[in-house]
């Protein structure tokens, strides 16, 4: 009960903090008693990252709630110092040009569709769902760069988060005005030809799939934050990006369509524009979208028994199940600092976010089969983050105990204890 009490006053407390004060007010309240400015994130909990940030520096390793920092924190500066060696990434690089002209415009192919074996040309190309085409992954065009700048930003931001070290804040604002900010080497603020399919269609609404990791670079500059490294002109610059982008996803045929999704990618969409939306101060409409999420995304994605069909019906079914979890999961982290709860709404048919993490749970134990298809290896630590949320949100130790059964060493140095520390 103890726990269950502790969620919901922190729930409670970052509604307040990020949607019923004014910006001043919140800024404020953002920060701790000791006068530190807490970080500017959305997708994460502020006074969590604080919390591991000091059991870090302080904590008892030898204790079973501060176990699991220390290796991810080692890890994570291992990655971080690679990272220093990353990039930097630009849409530039690519060796094809959209059909734009303009290399500066975003491009991708769709990752299930292969050349036709029975035409000469391999053209149209043929879907081969959960399949990946090997050329979707090359320099060719930018999903692989876009994915490695991504990867890299938010591991250097969150290195310089607990360590403070410089040169991972620099290096990662060095990327980010690489990508979006340079002159001669951002992208547009646009995805007209994301995941194309050679023969068939120049883009695709369902491309904007591609920049789901926005959700995380949000965070990750929110990160930024606190070093010299990023300037106010830096601040503008990404402020005016993320505006055009979000106008664009609002207003495109490809936004529209990609809204229109009833499955995980309605779900990115809305977590994409929500993230963007908080991130440039625009807080009305973010609020709008979130309460949508009730009718548009938990009642027609989630069976009363948790069930998620449309992901169950893909070949990589545990994969998309957790997945679109895991943008649900954003949602309703974001959904706090707004002012709506998504964590405890249920439909009056018993459709819920939790009735979905209730029904993946059990499949975190090794020994438990998943009865779907999966054509593609997966581990149970893919659970791990899921778990951990709402074992923090809900206040219920059974989670902790479906973490239990994941071996150890596989778990020892995940990201997740460091975001989401156990209580």
């Amino acid at each position: 009960m103890r726990h269950a009490c502790s969620s919901r006053k922190v729930f409670g407390i970052i509604a307040l903090m990020f949607g019923l004060l004014g910006p001043a007010d919140a800024r404020q309240a953002n920060r701790r008693t000791d006068g530190n400015e807490l970080p500017r994130v959305f997708c994460l909990i502020p006074v969590k990252l604080a919390e591991s940030k000091a059991r870090v520096r302080h904590g008892d390793p030898s204790s079973q709630k501060d176990a699991g920092l220390q290796p991810a924190m080692e890890k994570l500066r291992t990655e971080a110092d690679e990272a220093l060696k990353a990039g930097p990434f630009s849409v530039m690089d690519k060796k094809q040009t959209p059909p734009s002209g303009d290399k500066h415009d975003y491009m991708s192919l769709g990752p299930y569709w292969w050349p036709d074996p029975d035409k000469p040309d391999g053209l149209p190309y043929i879907r081969r769902d959960g399949r990946v085409n090997p050329e979707t992954r090359t320099t060719d065009t930018d999903r692989l760069a876009f994915g490695q700048m991504s990867d890299t930003v938010e591991t250097l931001c969150l290195a310089w988060y607990f360590t403070e070290h410089r040169p991972y804040a620099a290096h990662a604002a060095r990327l980010l005005r690489v990508w979006f900010l340079g002159e001669a080497t951002a992208m547009n603020p646009n995805l007209e030809f994301g995941q194309a399919v050679p023969g068939r269609t120049r883009g695709r609404d369902i491309g904007i799939i591609d920049t789901a990791r926005l959700t995380r670079i949000v965070d990750a500059i929110g990160l930024l934050e606190s070093s010299d490294a990023w300037t106010s002109t830096d601040r503008s610059g990404m402020r005016r990006w993320c505006t055009e982008y979000l106008k664009w996803l609002r207003t495109s045929s490809h936004g529209l369509g990609e809204e229109k999704q009833l499955n995980n990618h309605g779900t990115w969409y809305d977590a994409q524009v929500v993230s963007l939306a908080l991130f440039v101060g625009q807080a009305a409409p973010a609020r709008t979208i979130l309460e949508q999420v009730k009718s548009r995304r938990i009642d027609k994605q989630i069976e009363p028994d948790g069930r998620q069909p449309r992901e169950l019906a893909r070949t990589k079914s545990l994969g998309y199940s957790t997945m679109n979890l895991d943008g649900l999961f954003r949602l309703a982290t974001m959904g706090q600092k707004a002012g709506v709860d998504l964590w405890h709404y249920e439909s009056a048919d018993g459709r819920s976010i939790k009735k979905a993490l209730d029904y993946l749970a059990p499949y975190a134990d090794p020994e438990k089969s998943w009865p779907h298809q999966q054509i593609a290896e997966s581990s149970p630590t893919g659970l791990f983050a899921l778990l951990r949320r709402g074992s923090i949100v809900y206040g219920d130790e059974r989670y902790e105990m479906l973490i239990e059964k994941i071996p150890a060493a596989e778990m020892a140095g995940d990201r997740t204890n460091l975001l989401w520390p156990r209580d």
